[in-house]
Protein backbone atom coordinates (compact mmCIF):
# COMPACT_ATOMS: atom_id res chain seq x y z
CA UNK A 1 0.00 0.00 0.00
CA UNK A 2 1.50 3.19 -1.05
CA UNK A 3 0.49 6.40 1.34
CA UNK A 4 1.60 10.55 0.72
CA UNK A 5 3.03 12.04 3.81
CA UNK A 6 1.51 15.37 2.52
CA UNK A 7 -2.31 14.16 1.98
CA UNK A 8 -4.92 16.18 3.05
CA UNK A 9 -7.95 13.95 1.63
CA UNK A 10 -11.19 12.29 2.98
CA UNK A 11 -10.15 9.07 3.84
CA UNK A 12 -6.50 8.99 5.57
CA UNK A 13 -4.92 5.80 5.82
CA UNK A 14 -4.12 4.24 8.93
CA UNK A 15 -0.83 3.03 9.37
CA UNK A 16 -0.81 1.51 12.76
CA UNK A 17 0.44 -2.05 11.84
CA UNK A 18 2.72 -1.27 9.31
CA UNK A 19 4.24 1.98 10.19
CA UNK A 20 7.63 0.89 9.52
CA UNK A 21 6.11 -0.09 6.04
CA UNK A 22 4.47 3.62 5.38
CA UNK A 23 7.84 5.07 6.74
CA UNK A 24 10.04 3.40 4.21
CA UNK A 25 8.05 4.20 1.61
CA UNK A 26 8.29 7.85 2.42
CA UNK A 27 11.66 7.47 2.79
CA UNK A 28 12.25 6.29 -1.11
CA UNK A 29 10.95 9.25 -2.60
CA UNK A 30 13.11 11.56 -0.42
CA UNK A 31 16.87 12.47 -1.19
CA UNK A 32 19.36 10.54 1.10
CA UNK A 33 20.41 13.10 3.72
CA UNK A 34 20.61 12.60 7.66
CA UNK A 35 17.65 11.77 9.90
CA UNK A 36 17.31 13.44 13.27
CA UNK A 37 14.37 12.71 15.35
CA UNK A 38 12.38 14.84 17.54
CA UNK A 39 12.15 12.67 20.36
CA UNK A 40 9.76 13.96 23.25
CA UNK A 41 9.49 10.77 24.79
CA UNK A 42 5.42 10.97 24.51
CA UNK A 43 3.64 8.66 22.59
CA UNK A 44 3.71 10.50 18.97
CA UNK A 45 7.67 10.52 18.63
CA UNK A 46 7.77 6.87 20.69
CA UNK A 47 5.79 5.81 17.47
CA UNK A 48 7.72 7.56 15.12
CA UNK A 49 11.29 6.88 16.00
CA UNK A 50 10.87 3.47 16.90
CA UNK A 51 9.48 2.49 13.17
CA UNK A 52 12.40 4.36 11.71
CA UNK A 53 14.63 2.79 13.94
CA UNK A 54 13.25 -0.95 12.26
CA UNK A 55 14.27 0.68 8.82
CA UNK A 56 18.43 0.10 7.66
CA UNK A 57 17.25 2.65 4.81
CA UNK A 58 17.28 5.43 8.07
CA UNK A 59 20.11 3.96 9.89
CA UNK A 60 21.85 4.20 6.80
CA UNK A 61 21.15 8.10 6.96
CA UNK A 62 22.69 8.63 10.16
CA UNK A 63 19.32 7.92 12.27
CA UNK A 64 19.52 9.86 15.62
CA UNK A 65 17.18 11.34 18.38
CA UNK A 66 17.04 15.37 19.78
CA UNK A 67 15.26 15.60 23.04
CA UNK A 68 14.26 18.96 24.38
CA UNK A 69 14.24 19.45 27.71
CA UNK A 70 12.17 22.91 28.33
CA UNK A 71 13.02 22.65 32.40
CA UNK A 72 9.27 23.77 33.07
CA UNK A 73 7.74 20.19 35.10
CA UNK A 74 9.62 18.59 37.82
CA UNK A 75 10.20 15.79 35.86
CA UNK A 76 11.72 17.40 32.94
CA UNK A 77 15.17 15.53 33.69
CA UNK A 78 13.79 12.68 34.65
CA UNK A 79 11.98 12.80 31.02
CA UNK A 80 15.60 13.53 29.47
CA UNK A 81 16.96 10.42 31.05
CA UNK A 82 13.89 7.92 29.82
CA UNK A 83 14.95 9.03 26.22
CA UNK A 84 18.30 8.34 26.67
CA UNK A 85 17.44 4.78 27.84
CA UNK A 86 15.28 4.60 24.76
CA UNK A 87 17.53 4.98 22.46
CA UNK A 88 20.19 3.09 23.68
CA UNK A 89 17.63 0.41 23.79
CA UNK A 90 17.68 1.18 19.85
CA UNK A 91 21.53 1.42 19.83
CA UNK A 92 21.11 4.96 18.57
CA UNK A 93 22.58 8.43 19.46
CA UNK A 94 20.44 10.72 21.72
CA UNK A 95 21.20 14.49 22.11
CA UNK A 96 19.73 16.62 25.04
CA UNK A 97 19.56 19.92 24.30
CA UNK A 98 18.03 22.82 26.32
CA UNK A 99 15.44 25.09 25.56
CA UNK A 100 15.56 28.58 27.59
CA UNK A 101 12.18 29.40 28.11
CA UNK A 102 10.83 32.80 29.40
CA UNK A 103 8.36 32.52 31.58
CA UNK A 104 7.32 35.79 32.05
CA UNK A 105 6.44 36.35 27.95
CA UNK A 106 3.18 37.98 27.41
CA UNK A 107 2.35 35.32 24.53
CA UNK A 108 1.74 33.09 27.21
CA UNK A 109 3.79 29.73 28.45
CA UNK A 110 2.60 27.35 25.66
CA UNK A 111 3.44 29.69 22.77
CA UNK A 112 6.78 30.53 24.37
CA UNK A 113 7.97 26.91 25.12
CA UNK A 114 7.19 26.70 21.40
CA UNK A 115 9.38 29.32 20.32
CA UNK A 116 12.03 28.21 22.74
CA UNK A 117 11.45 24.40 21.14
CA UNK A 118 11.91 25.54 17.49
CA UNK A 119 15.39 27.66 18.35
CA UNK A 120 16.78 24.91 20.03
CA UNK A 121 15.51 22.57 16.94
CA UNK A 122 17.56 24.85 14.77
CA UNK A 123 21.09 25.41 16.82
CA UNK A 124 20.93 21.39 16.74
CA UNK A 125 20.59 20.88 13.33
CA UNK A 126 23.14 19.47 11.34
CA UNK A 127 23.38 21.23 8.09
CA UNK A 128 21.23 19.33 4.97
CA UNK A 129 20.10 17.32 8.15
CA UNK A 130 16.55 16.90 8.32
CA UNK A 131 14.34 16.96 11.60
CA UNK A 132 11.25 14.94 11.98
CA UNK A 133 8.64 15.83 13.89
CA UNK A 134 5.77 13.46 14.77
CA UNK A 135 2.76 15.65 14.11
CA UNK A 136 -0.50 13.35 13.03
CA UNK A 137 -3.57 13.76 11.33
CA UNK A 138 -5.20 14.83 14.61
CA UNK A 139 -2.76 17.62 15.23
CA UNK A 140 -3.64 18.96 11.81
CA UNK A 141 -7.30 19.18 12.40
CA UNK A 142 -6.48 20.89 15.59
CA UNK A 143 -3.89 23.37 13.96
CA UNK A 144 -5.97 24.32 11.38
CA UNK A 145 -9.30 25.20 13.91
CA UNK A 146 -6.82 27.01 16.05
CA UNK A 147 -5.51 29.23 13.38
CA UNK A 148 -9.37 29.92 11.92
CA UNK A 149 -10.16 30.89 15.39
CA UNK A 150 -7.58 33.47 14.83
CA UNK A 151 -8.47 34.88 12.13
CA UNK A 152 -6.10 33.34 9.56
CA UNK A 153 -5.74 33.44 6.19
CA UNK A 154 -4.70 30.94 3.43
CA UNK A 155 -1.34 30.25 4.72
CA UNK A 156 -2.70 29.88 8.18
CA UNK A 157 -5.45 27.93 7.35
CA UNK A 158 -4.09 25.54 5.01
CA UNK A 159 -2.19 23.85 8.40
CA UNK A 160 1.48 22.54 8.85
CA UNK A 161 3.81 21.94 5.60
CA UNK A 162 4.94 18.48 5.69
CA UNK A 163 8.23 20.16 4.86
CA UNK A 164 10.22 23.57 5.16
CA UNK A 165 13.50 24.51 5.90
CA UNK A 166 14.42 25.00 9.22
CA UNK A 167 17.86 26.46 10.27
CA UNK A 168 20.48 24.31 8.17
CA UNK A 169 18.46 21.70 7.17
CA UNK A 170 14.89 20.74 6.52
CA UNK A 171 11.71 20.31 8.91
CA UNK A 172 9.75 16.93 7.90
CA UNK A 173 6.06 15.90 9.44
CA UNK A 174 5.78 12.40 7.57
CA UNK A 175 2.64 11.34 9.95
CA UNK A 176 0.34 13.74 9.47
CA UNK A 177 -1.54 11.39 6.87
CA UNK A 178 -1.61 9.18 10.31
CA UNK A 179 -4.44 9.31 13.00
CA UNK A 180 -2.91 9.33 16.34
CA UNK A 181 -5.08 6.22 17.27
CA UNK A 182 -3.09 4.29 14.71
CA UNK A 183 -0.29 5.11 16.18
CA UNK A 184 -1.71 4.25 19.64
CA UNK A 185 -2.19 0.86 18.01
CA UNK A 186 0.99 0.76 17.10
CA UNK A 187 2.47 1.17 20.53
CA UNK A 188 -0.09 -1.24 22.31
CA UNK A 189 0.66 -3.38 19.56
CA UNK A 190 4.70 -3.59 20.23
CA UNK A 191 3.68 -2.90 24.08
CA UNK A 192 6.67 0.43 24.05
CA UNK A 193 6.91 3.07 26.76
CA UNK A 194 6.16 6.62 26.84
CA UNK A 195 5.83 9.22 28.67
CA UNK A 196 2.69 11.31 29.50
CA UNK A 197 2.77 15.10 30.34
CA UNK A 198 0.46 15.77 32.63
CA UNK A 199 0.23 19.38 30.74
CA UNK A 200 -1.72 17.61 28.22
CA UNK A 201 -4.59 17.23 30.42
CA UNK A 202 -4.81 21.02 31.11
CA UNK A 203 -7.75 22.45 29.84
CA UNK A 204 -6.73 25.58 30.18
CA UNK A 205 -3.96 25.54 27.44
CA UNK A 206 -6.42 26.47 23.98
CA UNK A 207 -5.21 22.97 21.73
CA UNK A 208 -6.13 20.68 24.88
CA UNK A 209 -9.51 21.96 25.52
CA UNK A 210 -10.36 21.90 21.99
CA UNK A 211 -9.22 18.24 22.09
CA UNK A 212 -10.91 17.42 25.08
CA UNK A 213 -13.54 19.59 24.82
CA UNK A 214 -14.29 20.63 21.16
CA UNK A 215 -13.83 18.25 18.49
CA UNK A 216 -15.75 15.28 20.02
CA UNK A 217 -18.48 17.32 19.89
CA UNK A 218 -17.85 18.65 16.15
CA UNK A 219 -17.46 14.98 15.55
CA UNK A 220 -20.49 13.32 17.25
CA UNK A 221 -23.04 15.95 15.50
CA UNK A 222 -20.90 16.24 12.38
CA UNK A 223 -19.21 12.97 11.51
CA UNK A 224 -17.39 13.95 8.30
CA UNK A 225 -16.43 17.02 10.34
CA UNK A 226 -12.25 16.15 10.17
CA UNK A 227 -12.56 15.26 6.75
CA UNK A 228 -14.26 18.11 5.76
CA UNK A 229 -11.43 20.06 7.76
CA UNK A 230 -9.02 19.02 6.20
CA UNK A 231 -10.29 18.53 2.92
CA UNK A 232 -10.54 22.93 2.97
CA UNK A 233 -7.05 22.84 4.59
CA UNK A 234 -6.11 21.39 1.29
CA UNK A 235 -7.89 23.86 -0.63
CA UNK A 236 -6.40 26.91 1.29
CA UNK A 237 -2.99 25.58 1.08
CA UNK A 238 -3.39 25.33 -2.89
CA UNK A 239 -4.32 28.96 -2.60
CA UNK A 240 -1.58 30.35 -0.39
CA UNK A 241 0.76 28.62 -2.89
CA UNK A 242 -0.71 30.20 -5.70
CA UNK A 243 -0.47 33.53 -4.07
CA UNK A 244 3.52 32.78 -2.53
CA UNK A 245 4.23 33.05 -6.60
CA UNK A 246 3.02 36.53 -6.49
CA UNK A 247 3.98 38.01 -3.41
CA UNK A 248 7.86 36.26 -3.11
CA UNK A 249 9.02 38.27 -6.33
CA UNK A 250 7.37 41.49 -4.84
CA UNK A 251 9.18 40.62 -1.15
CA UNK A 252 12.58 39.93 -2.84
CA UNK A 253 12.27 43.42 -4.51
CA UNK A 254 11.03 45.38 -1.61
CA UNK A 255 13.25 43.76 1.22
CA UNK A 256 16.94 45.15 1.65
CA UNK A 257 19.18 42.12 3.25
CA UNK A 258 21.68 45.09 4.46
CA UNK A 259 19.72 46.48 7.74
CA UNK A 260 16.22 43.54 7.24
CA UNK A 261 13.97 46.40 6.33
CA UNK A 262 10.32 46.34 4.28
CA UNK A 263 9.63 48.92 1.61
CA UNK A 264 6.14 50.82 3.02
CA UNK A 265 4.82 52.35 0.04
CA UNK A 266 6.09 49.02 -1.85
CA UNK A 267 4.21 46.93 0.53
CA UNK A 268 1.39 49.44 0.91
CA UNK A 269 0.84 49.18 -3.05
CA UNK A 270 0.19 45.60 -2.77
CA UNK A 271 -3.25 44.51 -2.90
CA UNK A 272 -4.47 42.60 0.55
CA UNK A 273 -4.04 38.89 -0.43
CA UNK A 274 -0.57 39.76 -1.37
CA UNK A 275 0.07 42.15 1.52
CA UNK A 276 -0.43 39.78 4.37
CA UNK A 277 1.57 36.66 4.02
CA UNK A 278 4.47 39.35 2.36
CA UNK A 279 4.18 40.46 5.96
CA UNK A 280 4.19 37.05 8.04
CA UNK A 281 7.54 36.41 5.85
CA UNK A 282 9.01 38.83 6.43
CA UNK A 283 8.51 38.54 10.09
CA UNK A 284 9.44 34.78 10.29
CA UNK A 285 13.06 35.38 8.34
CA UNK A 286 13.28 37.69 11.43
CA UNK A 287 11.56 34.51 14.02
CA UNK A 288 9.33 36.96 15.23
CA UNK A 289 5.39 35.95 15.25
CA UNK A 290 2.98 37.41 12.94
CA UNK A 291 0.30 39.68 14.25
CA UNK A 292 -3.69 39.31 14.29
CA UNK A 293 -6.20 40.60 12.52
CA UNK A 294 -6.54 43.53 14.94
CA UNK A 295 -2.97 44.06 14.56
CA UNK A 296 -2.70 44.53 10.97
CA UNK A 297 -5.33 46.81 10.99
CA UNK A 298 -3.33 49.11 13.38
CA UNK A 299 -0.37 48.49 11.47
CA UNK A 300 -1.76 50.09 8.69
CA UNK A 301 -3.87 52.63 10.44
CA UNK A 302 0.02 54.02 11.68
CA UNK A 303 1.46 53.92 7.54
CA UNK A 304 -0.90 56.87 7.44
CA UNK A 305 0.83 58.88 10.04
CA UNK A 306 2.40 61.84 10.01
CA UNK A 307 5.88 61.54 8.36
CA UNK A 308 7.81 63.27 11.37
CA UNK A 309 6.16 61.02 13.77
CA UNK A 310 7.54 57.55 14.39
CA UNK A 311 4.82 54.69 15.05
CA UNK A 312 5.56 51.89 16.69
CA UNK A 313 3.12 48.60 16.93
CA UNK A 314 3.59 46.14 19.58
CA UNK A 315 2.44 42.59 20.22
CA UNK A 316 3.97 39.67 22.01
CA UNK A 317 7.06 39.32 20.55
CA UNK A 318 7.45 41.94 18.48
CA UNK A 319 8.04 45.66 18.04
CA UNK A 320 7.23 47.07 14.33
CA UNK A 321 8.52 50.26 13.64
CA UNK A 322 7.75 52.93 10.49
CA UNK A 323 10.89 55.06 9.83
CA UNK A 324 11.82 56.61 6.37
CA UNK A 325 9.21 55.26 4.41
CA UNK A 326 9.90 52.28 5.84
CA UNK A 327 8.92 48.74 8.12
CA UNK A 328 11.46 47.93 10.38
CA UNK A 329 11.07 44.71 13.09
CA UNK A 330 12.37 43.19 16.08
CA UNK A 331 11.82 41.72 19.31
CA UNK A 332 10.69 43.90 22.24
CA UNK A 333 13.98 45.58 23.87
CA UNK A 334 14.47 44.98 27.74
CA UNK A 335 13.86 47.55 30.25
CA UNK A 336 17.11 49.96 30.27
CA UNK A 337 17.83 52.25 33.45
CA UNK A 338 19.47 55.66 32.18
CA UNK A 339 22.08 55.84 35.23
CA UNK A 340 23.28 52.26 33.61
CA UNK A 341 26.98 52.53 33.44
CA UNK A 342 30.42 50.13 33.78
CA UNK A 343 34.30 49.83 33.47
CA UNK A 344 35.47 49.09 30.48
CA UNK A 345 39.21 48.22 29.11
CA UNK A 346 38.46 46.82 25.74
CA UNK A 347 37.40 43.61 27.03
CA UNK A 348 34.01 42.41 24.97
CA UNK A 349 30.93 43.97 27.07
CA UNK A 350 27.23 43.09 26.39
CA UNK A 351 25.10 46.10 26.71
CA UNK A 352 21.73 46.43 28.67
CA UNK A 353 20.13 46.03 25.21
CA UNK A 354 21.68 42.79 24.53
CA UNK A 355 24.15 44.21 22.07
CA UNK A 356 27.93 44.20 22.74
CA UNK A 357 30.45 46.94 22.69
CA UNK A 358 34.23 45.28 22.18
CA UNK A 359 37.39 46.21 20.28
CA UNK A 360 38.14 45.35 16.69
CA UNK A 361 41.18 43.38 17.20
CA UNK A 362 40.88 40.86 19.52
CA UNK A 363 43.37 40.51 22.79
CA UNK A 364 44.23 43.97 23.13
CA UNK A 365 43.32 45.80 26.96
CA UNK A 366 43.16 49.52 26.66
CA UNK A 367 46.41 51.06 29.72
CA UNK A 368 43.61 52.29 31.59
CA UNK A 369 39.51 51.58 31.93
CA UNK A 370 37.30 54.17 30.59
CA UNK A 371 33.74 54.37 31.89
CA UNK A 372 30.46 53.31 29.45
CA UNK A 373 27.50 54.68 30.08
CA UNK A 374 23.91 55.63 28.18
CA UNK A 375 22.43 58.26 27.08
CA UNK A 376 21.04 60.55 29.80
CA UNK A 377 20.36 63.90 27.77
CA UNK A 378 22.62 66.74 26.72
CA UNK A 379 25.51 65.15 25.82
CA UNK A 380 28.02 66.91 23.21
CA UNK A 381 31.21 65.83 21.26
CA UNK A 382 33.42 67.35 19.00
CA UNK A 383 34.09 64.66 16.32
CA UNK A 384 37.59 64.69 14.80
CA UNK A 385 37.55 66.92 11.96
CA UNK A 386 34.41 68.89 12.91
CA UNK A 387 35.02 72.41 13.98
CA UNK A 388 31.97 72.32 16.05
CA UNK A 389 30.98 70.52 19.16
CA UNK A 390 27.85 69.05 18.46
CA UNK A 391 24.68 67.56 19.87
CA UNK A 392 24.58 63.77 19.86
CA UNK A 393 20.53 64.14 18.70
CA UNK A 394 21.85 66.40 15.41
CA UNK A 395 24.68 63.55 14.92
CA UNK A 396 22.22 60.60 15.15
CA UNK A 397 19.59 62.45 13.43
CA UNK A 398 22.20 62.91 10.45
CA UNK A 399 23.70 59.76 10.43
CA UNK A 400 20.20 58.54 10.46
CA UNK A 401 20.82 55.65 13.21
CA UNK A 402 17.69 54.12 13.72
CA UNK A 403 15.71 55.81 16.77
CA UNK A 404 15.19 52.44 19.15
CA UNK A 405 19.12 51.66 18.72
CA UNK A 406 19.88 55.41 19.95
CA UNK A 407 18.92 55.33 23.34
CA UNK A 408 20.86 51.80 24.06
CA UNK A 409 23.95 53.57 22.57
CA UNK A 410 27.07 53.06 24.18
CA UNK A 411 28.60 56.15 25.26
CA UNK A 412 32.97 56.03 26.36
CA UNK A 413 34.50 58.38 28.66
CA UNK A 414 37.60 59.31 29.79
CA UNK A 415 36.92 60.58 33.57
CA UNK A 416 33.66 63.03 32.62
CA UNK A 417 34.91 63.80 28.91
CA UNK A 418 33.09 62.12 26.02
CA UNK A 419 35.64 60.63 24.17
CA UNK A 420 33.58 58.56 21.94
CA UNK A 421 30.17 56.97 20.77
CA UNK A 422 30.08 53.94 20.08
CA UNK A 423 32.40 53.45 16.73
CA UNK A 424 30.37 55.96 15.27
CA UNK A 425 32.17 59.28 16.43
CA UNK A 426 35.53 60.06 18.63
CA UNK A 427 37.50 62.91 19.31
CA UNK A 428 40.65 63.89 19.62
CA UNK A 429 41.50 62.71 22.97
CA UNK A 430 39.52 59.39 22.18
CA UNK A 431 41.85 59.18 19.22
CA UNK A 432 44.63 59.35 21.11
CA UNK A 433 43.90 56.79 23.43
CA UNK A 434 42.46 53.96 21.34
CA UNK A 435 45.44 54.83 18.69
CA UNK A 436 47.90 54.12 21.12
CA UNK A 437 46.59 50.51 21.92
CA UNK A 438 46.29 49.97 17.87
CA UNK A 439 42.50 49.75 17.67
CA UNK A 440 38.84 51.13 17.85
CA UNK A 441 35.66 50.91 19.34
CA UNK A 442 33.59 47.99 17.83
CA UNK A 443 29.51 48.23 18.36
CA UNK A 444 27.20 45.78 17.80
CA UNK A 445 23.45 46.85 18.54
CA UNK A 446 20.97 44.68 20.07
CA UNK A 447 18.35 45.34 17.54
Amino acid sequence: MTFNSTYHGDKPPEAGDCLPAYLDNCLQSMPRVSLCVAFSGGPDSTALLHALAQLPGARHCGLRALHINHGLHADSANWAIHCQHVCAGLNMHCTVSRAQVNQQSSEGLEAAARRARYQAFEQALAKDEWLLLAHHRDDQIETVLLKLLRGGGPESLGGMRAQRALGKGQLWRPLLAISGASLRRYLLALQLDYIIDPSNADTRLSRNYLRQQILPRLNSHWPQATDSILHSAMHCRNAADALRMQWLPAFESLYNAEDGSLSLSGWLALVSALREPLLDHWLYSHHLPAPTSAQRQQIQKQCQARSDRLPCIRWHGTEIHIWKNRLWAHSPLPPIARNWQCSWQGETLQLPDGGYLSLNRSGVRLEAPLSVRLRRGGERIKPIGDAHTRRLRKLFQQASLPPWQRHACPLIYAGEELVAVADLWINERGEALFREATCHPKWQPGN
